[in-house]
């Protein structure tokens, strides 16, 4: 977690970004999804909205109110199926008779070791996810998607969620819920894969963006710089989960307690599902097991 920064838009009300881009805010505010779901409106006259968002009649109104009477929505493009993201998506679509796109349903793009684990682990799990969404055209990694004056590039970026993709559009890449400024990303098994996201963070770390438009919170103006600290973020929390274990067997909750000592009570239960992630990982790279069954209540020690 980062200090506060000063990102406090207006709820519901369009801003420019930059040409051929607005950002509307949610209001679902909360200690997960900051000030709120952005969603995005790429192009001038046909429109793309990335994120609808949550189901809200609010949000709905305000995304339709921004629309101008030479505009119209021709795509309605879905990031990933969190509660906070996708469930407009449906209301928008029969509004404005406009296709659905998405990599797929709730458990696409999952590891074969987490769908193990969701199939026969009691891992927990499940954070807000939208069990009912069904694109339209599901869309494949690299994919271009096409319209009135812009082009998007899908990079499937699974880790935060099997099904998660951001977005290029130019040197600008629309990050979602893998990369933000305010805080670093929730991985939470078996719908979150660790390993999954540092490949991912791999992936995106190969090109040079101009900025990062992120699912919650202010545009990230230095991706490199972001994306340097988010890798080394990572790698320090597994250090020290390695540290820890070294002292001795230990629980996912007691590690998470002992190492995020600066967390605010209202995450510290997603701290735990962060230090599970990162256990599950080390698991599959043969540096720790469990005592016993790989569950979310397991005790891990060095092997």
């Amino acid at each position: 977690m980062l200090p506060p920064d000063d990102f406090d838009p207006p709820i519901g009300i369009p801003q420019d970004l930059e040409p051929g881009l607005r950002r509307i805010v949610a209001d679902n505010p909360s200690p997960m999804t900051y000030r709120g779901t952005n969603t995005y409106l790429v192009g001038t006259q046909g429109l793309a909205v990335i994120d609808p968002g949550p189901a809200s009649k609010a949000h709905l109104a305000a995304i339709l109110a921004a629309v101008g009477p030479d505009q119209h929505i021709s795509h309605i493009i879905v990031t990933h199926t969190h509660l906070d993201h996708s469930p407009l998506s449906r209301d928008l679509a029969q509004v404005c008779d406009a296709p659905v796109y998405g990599f797929g349903g709730p458990a696409a793009g999952r590891s074969p070791i987490m769908e193990t684990l969701a199939e026969n682990g009691d891992i927990g799990g499940g954070e807000g996810i939208d069990l009912e969404f069904v694109p339209d055209h599901c869309v494949s990694d690299a994919e271009m998607i096409d319209g009135d004056g812009w082009s998007l590039q899908a990079i499937h970026t699974p880790g935060h969620i099997g099904n998660h993709l951001s977005f290029a559009w130019n040197d600008v890449c629309f990050t979602a819920d893998h990369v933000m400024g305010w805080a670093s990303s929730l991985v939470s098994p078996p719908d979150g894969d660790l390993t999954a996201f540092m490949a991912s963070c791999d992936r995106l770390q190969r090109d040079a963006w101009r900025v990062f438009y992120p699912g919650h919170g202010a545009p990230v103006t230095d991706p490199a710089a972001r994306m340097a600290w988010l890798v080394n973020h990572r790698r320090s929390r597994e250090a020290a989960i390695l540290e820890a274990l070294a002292a001795g067997p230990a629980t996912a909750h007691a590690l998470a307690a002992q190492i995020y000592t600066e967390t605010p009570p209202a995450l510290l239960g997603a701290a735990m599902r962060n230090v599970l992630a990162h256990l599950v990982d080390l698991t599959g790279k043969n540096q720790i097991s469990p005592i016993g069954p790989l569950v979310k209540s397991a005790t891990f020690k060095l092997i």
